[in-house]
């Protein structure tokens, strides 16, 4: 696709965005829109003011130019004076003149509530915040809908991304074997040193040399990986997060409820992610799964990036394409299409130019409620105990694993979302290998999160 052609109509129109968060993505989105004619951020909001100064300064804005508002008509005269405005208050970033607010905060009680305002206020959303997409996107599209606006994933990250290859998988009638992500770090196999490495933790590991090479018994060495590489963390709840998006855009839907999550250099995965039939460790084909990259340091990463297992009909052609460098299953059956980075705000422009000028947002126009993600306790829990994120990077709780499943209302003793489930008190003792139901914790009081997905299941499931 020429991207020259792709907004033609309105090629004299600038698309402006307000933003909700400064952090990584908000600081990427900003320095990129400085470098775009089309597209700008002039609106920018945080908790911290100094993180969001800091965003606009080093994107290269000088200090006078930055403006901090209290109030939307201080907001909107230093707008129109050309200033850059920096506020605490995302009901003020409401209110001023933007085609599409972007949720980035991380937080899913923020981001649900940012949301929905933003929608019933009359501004399309981008939702950067996959933990309270995972919860309450279903609703805020029919919110969206209502609205006549949309709600969308942005480039950048990976939901988004896949849900793209996907997209143009299909639209060339390839069939889709198995789609997802490779885990957010890869595992780098130093064979000088008889060493595993992961985010420079490092395991002493001499008989991984047999684990190296697949072999003719693919399960046989999935297994042995695993078992060697216990030490390290297996899988994540962001991947599970970001995959159940993909399902609630595609109708996709996970193998087994907490991923295979093999370790596996690149060259395998289109020989790993077939179904049984096939030689592969899937039950069906058309599954979603996450694998944690495995390369020596002289390979390519394959961090974060997404991919598509495809089956290989025109026996001619894929034998050309194998030669030009396609990775292939043995039997020649089945290649592995994948687009191996994520550029973060680099590339979200064009998720939002998309869905402003041409009313086409980068996933579903009506999301489903095809998955949730539950949280099955590691440990036993006791009455009063906080279910504390631990993990900030990852926004992970020790001691509560991800669950994908099949969707169900989140009331009653039905299965917690695991981002409701984060953060609460519980309200009893809960044994090892319990799923957290919402009668196990104390309800928040005032949660705009609970509130919505309330609402959601009212709407989705009147009966239930």
């Amino acid at each position: 696709m020429n991207f020259d052609h792709f907004f033609p109509a309105s090629e004299n129109r600038q698309v402006t965005a307000g933003l909700v968060g400064a952090g990584q993505f908000g600081a990427s989105l900003i320095n990129q829109a400085t470098l775009m004619p089309r597209f700008k951020v002039p609106f920018l909001c945080d908790l911290d003011i100094e993180l969001a100064k800091k965003a606009f300064l080093d994107a290269g804005i000088a200090e006078e130019d930055i403006f901090f508002a209290d109030s939307a008509p201080a907001a909107l005269r230093a707008f129109e004076m050309g200033k850059k405005i920096i506020t605490d208050d995302y009901r003020l970033l409401c209110a001023l003149p933007a085609d599409i607010i972007v949720e980035a905060t991380g937080q899913p009680e923020a981001a649900a509530s940012i949301a929905y305002l933003a929608l019933t206020s009359g501004y399309h959303v981008a939702m950067v915040t996959k933990e309270a997409d995972i919860v309450v996107g279903p609703y805020l599209s029919h919110i969206a809908a209502q609205n006549g606006k949309f709600v969308t994933p942005v480039d950048g990250d990976q939901p988004s991304l896949l849900i793209g290859l996907m997209s143009w998988a299909r639209l060339l009638g390839l069939e889709i074997l198995a789609a997802g992500k490779s885990s957010e770090y890869d595992f780098i196999y130093h064979p000088e040193r008889d060493v595993v490495s992961w985010r420079g933790h490092e395991k002493q590991l001499p008989e991984f040399r047999e684990a190296w090479s697949m072999g003719d018994n693919i399960q046989a060495t999935l297994e042995m990986r695993a078992r060697l590489l216990d030490g390290f963390p297996q899988r994540t709840v962001p991947d599970l997060c970001e995959m159940g998006i993909v399902c609630n855009h595609t109708g996709l839907r996970p193998d087994i409820s907490g991923f295979h999550a093999p370790h596996a250099r690149v060259g395998e995965v289109a020989d790993i992610f077939k179904p049984h039939s096939r030689g592969g460790i899937a039950a069906s084909s058309g599954r979603v799964d996450v694998f944690n990259c495995l390369r020596r340091i002289d390979e390519q990463s394959f961090a974060g990036g997404v991919y598509v297992v495809v089956d290989c009909k025109g026996e001619e052609s894929w034998k050309i394409l194998k030669e030009k460098g396609i990775p292939m299953s043995q039997d020649g059956r089945s290649a592995l299409l994948y687009n191996p980075s994520h550029l973060l705000g680099v590339e979200a422009p064009i998720s939002l130019l998309s869905t402003v000028l041409l009313e086409k947002p980068s996933g579903a126009i009506t999301l489903e409620h095809h998955v949730d993600l539950h949280a099955c306790t590691t440990r036993a829990w006791k009455k009063g105990e906080l279910l504390r994120i631990t993990d900030q990077h990852h926004h992970e709780v020790d001691g509560l694993k991800p669950l994908l499943q099949g969707a169900l209302p989140a009331h009653n003793n039905q299965p917690l979302p695991y981002y409701m489930a984060a953060g609460q008190m519980l309200a009893c003792d809960v044994p090892a290998g319990a799923v957290i139901t919402r009668e196990m914790i104390t309800p928040p009081a005032d949660a705009n999160l609970f509130s919505l997905r309330d609402a959601m299941d009212a709407w989705l499931y009147p009966n239930k």
